[in-house]
């Protein structure tokens, strides 16, 4: 089969939306300069659509137009290196996933051990986090979590009363096994992190979880959240005001 021909079959058995560069057919194809040559060529006569430089989309054409890929197939490659999960999406990019805020950001956070300038691809602009926890599959959910505590003034959109609450129905549902890995992971926080899930943990009846957290915070020090007692009635013991 000709190259071009086996990149045209391969790409129209891919999923819609779904991102790709040359990459993608090189081991079936040895022949990195016809695979390029070939791509730009189908996203010059609309076939398939350019996401950026080198990285290119099936595109889902609707009534509406062209759908553009989503936010995990725009940064994929910044998630997953040879089969080991390098980052995850946070902050912005999943604040609304986690029913925080209805809105939908065009920035997209990832949270990795090593981090890099922002730069834009597609319709989004790629922002980074340091993460100092060691980043796994089961450690993501937790590490969300605390990215939006970390974060929680910033969330568009949303009042601080309103993103406490819906913290507190996040974390009542967890299991205890959950809540001890998330306090383990705070201590890689700032203070302010651990305070304020320290508070959040008392209001949801899971204080049993707190005293490594208490014992890693300065007495003395003050958080300043504005929070009403009523839904943090343990704050002031958290230094929280």
């Amino acid at each position: 089969m000709k190259t071009t021909d086996y990149i045209r079959d391969k790409i129209e058995r891919l999923p819609k939306g779904y991102v790709f560069t040359y990459e993608d057919f090189i081991t079936e194809v040895n022949k990195k300069e016809a695979i390029i040559k070939t791509l730009n060529r189908m996203a010059s006569i609309g076939k398939i659509s350019k996401l950026s430089k080198g990285k290119f989309y099936k595109p889902e054409i609707t009534t509406f137009g062209t759908l553009l890929p989503g936010q995990y197939q725009t940064v994929k490659d910044l998630l997953e290196k040879d089969g080991k999960i390098i980052g995850y999406i946070t902050g912005y990019g999943y604040y609304n996933a986690m029913g925080l805020t209805t809105q939908v950001s065009n920035i997209i956070q990832i949270g990795k051990n090593e981090t890099r300038p922002s730069f834009t691809r597609g319709r989004f602009k790629i922002a980074f986090i340091k993460q100092k926890n060691t980043i796994t599959k089961q450690n993501i959910p937790l590490l969300q979590i605390l990215d939006a505590i970390k974060y929680i003034k910033k969330i568009p959109d949303a009042s601080t009363e309103f993103s406490v609450n819906r913290l507190k129905a996040i974390l009542n549902d967890l299991s205890n096994q959950s809540i001890d890995k998330m306090v383990k992971l705070s201590l890689n926080y700032p203070p302010s992190v651990r305070a304020l899930l320290g508070a959040l943990l008392d209001a949801v009846n899971k204080n049993k979880k707190t005293e490594a957290l208490k014992k890693s915070l300065n007495p003395i020090t003050k958080y300043k959240l504005l929070t009403p007692k009523r839904i943090l009635p343990t704050r002031e013991n958290w230094n929280i005001v």
